[in-house]
């Protein structure tokens, strides 16, 4: 009498509840040894503000920007730069390089999934990202006078959005390129405009009409505008937050649907 035996069914191999935050920590390591990112990310904007708040015109009270100062507008600009090095100058070549050395394709094939390391690299730039924001606030208070933000929550939110559409461009131009050459190119060419619409040349705030309403519907305009009006005690507009929350949806999404592994 025959006999017909059924295979067993082919089960998924369970990623190890600790390797996520192995991945992080080895991860955390590596990103510490990189004084470059560091520097970046979390020295110059704080330095690039100081230098501007030597400059005696800035620190003095302008009837043209309702009687603040040009460093009060500098230092969420500063914020922001904070981000955007983070997001597109520091997480591109790394994730890239990651995929172009195949790194990412070999992790495939063990428990230990590679959005886990995707996962880790947002993580650790998103968090450098608001250290920096951290220390140029507690600089420009210290040093300048700044007031700290009179609306913490709005700051908060808006600050938290800003990392969000920031990581999103940074992921899409991860998965746009395929090695790290390209990932800098088009890092750099994504950079320097969004650096103009932080206000980092210009304060947003001190930009001509029509090319103020222009800037403020980028991602890092708006976030300007929502973080200089939480600095001012006021509710950051719910068109700028929703400016940003459009912008992080919608180029998250792109990002997702290109994303290789290899």
């Amino acid at each position: 009498m025959a006999t017909s035996h059924t295979a067993p069914a082919r089960t998924p191999r369970a990623t190890p509840a600790g390797a996520p935050l192995a991945v992080l920590r080895s991860e955390t390591r590596l990103f510490l040894r990189e004084p470059g990112s560091l520097f970046w990310i979390l020295v110059f904007p704080t330095v690039l503000m100081t230098v501007l708040g030597l400059i005696p015109s800035f620190r003095q009270h302008d009837d043209g920007l309702g009687g603040r100062r040009v460093i009060d507008l500098y230092v969420p600009v500063a914020v922001l730069l904070a981000m955007i090095m983070a997001g597109l100058q520091a997480m591109p070549p790394v994730l890239t390089g990651y995929r172009e050395r195949g790194i990412l394709r070999r992790m495939s094939t063990t428990p230990v999934r590679p959005a886990a390391l995707l996962g880790a690299q947002i993580v650790l730039h998103g968090v450098a990202g608001l250290g920096s924001a951290v220390l140029v606030m507690a600089v420009g208070r210290i040093a300048f006078g700044v007031r700290l933000p009179g609306q913490p929550f709005g700051y908060l939110l808006a600050l938290l959005l800003a990392v969000a559409c920031v990581l999103a461009l940074g992921s899409l131009v991860c998965a746009i390129s395929r090695t790290t050459k390209i990932s800098a190119a088009i890092g750099s060419v994504v950079f320097f405009p969004m650096m103009f619409t932080a206000g980092v040349w210009v304060p947003v705030q001190a930009m001509p009409g029509t090319l103020r309403h222009i800037v403020q519907v980028t991602p890092f305009g708006a976030a300007s505008q929502a973080l200089d009006r939480a600095a001012s005690g006021a509710w950051p507009s719910w068109g700028y937050l929703g400016v940003m929350v459009l912008w992080a949806a919608a180029v998250a999404a792109v990002a997702i649907r290109t994303f290789r592994w290899e």
